[in-house]
């Protein structure tokens, strides 16, 4: 994998650090693929990739094992070093290649047009700055690159969105590193120049509480192709 110089061999300091954050998330994350069924969304946001992939906010790896055959390398970019350790972990038990690679989704460690696709999930709700983070994914794609994501966000009625609004602004993000419950992932890429795809909104738990974290979207975007 040919990534960017990270300087003349001096440790970075990490840019994101939520160590307690990360150990909840760990476990959380386990418990969700069967309990809140995030196993078969993983599948759904993975089926039919192939290529080079990069995957921004990689987490703990839940995603690795789920890649399909004629994926040829995953890159996995995970700024949290208690996540990324997890991450290094879950590679070795992967059936594609996949190499862990500090970094953020704001300044992406790699060359453009690199990849045939890009994978995001749950990581626009905690990214520094939306914007940023997709015109760096829409870079390391190739003209016409896809890319699949799963992210949740606004919805509900008044109620429901004042609220989430209202965490946002006290203390959602403080406790649980950086997640926004009230962005809008389709518009913001719309807004990034993506071609949407197909999409869908998804509930989570699909049939338990609506709670403010519950109203995701599940779906494909395309960087407009070569003309």
């Amino acid at each position: 994998m040919r990534l960017m110089s990270a300087g003349a061999g001096t440790p970075a300091r990490d840019p994101v650090h939520h160590p307690l954050f990360a150990r909840f998330y760990a476990r959380c994350s386990v418990t969700a693929e069967t309990g809140l069924g995030m196993a078969g969304i993983r599948e759904r946001l993975l089926c039919g990739l192939s290529g080079r992939v990069i995957e921004i906010g990689a987490g703990n790896g839940l995603n690795f094992t789920r890649y399909p055959g004629a994926v040829s390398e995953v890159v996995a970019i995970e700024p949290e070093r208690t996540l990324r350790r997890l991450a290094a972990e879950a590679a070795v038990r992967a059936g594609v290649p996949v190499d862990v690679v500090p970094g953020t989704a704001e300044a992406l460690p790699v060359k453009s047009e690199a990849f045939d696709a890009a994978v995001c999930s749950l990581v626009l709700c905690s990214v520094r700055d939306v914007r940023r983070s997709l015109a760096e994914v829409r870079r390391v794609l190739r003209p016409g690159g896809e890319l699949r994501f799963f992210e949740h966000g606004a919805g509900g009625g008044p109620a429901m969105r004042f609220t989430q609004r209202a965490l946002d602004r006290t203390v959602w993000p403080l406790l649980s590193g950086n997640c926004h419950l009230s962005r809008e992932p389709v518009a913001e890429l719309r807004a990034a120049g993506f071609e949407l795809g197909p999409y869908r909104r998804v509930f989570l738990p699909e049939n338990g509480p609506r709670l403010p974290s519950s109203y995701c979207v599940l779906g494909v975007a395309r960087t407009p192709a070569e003309t």
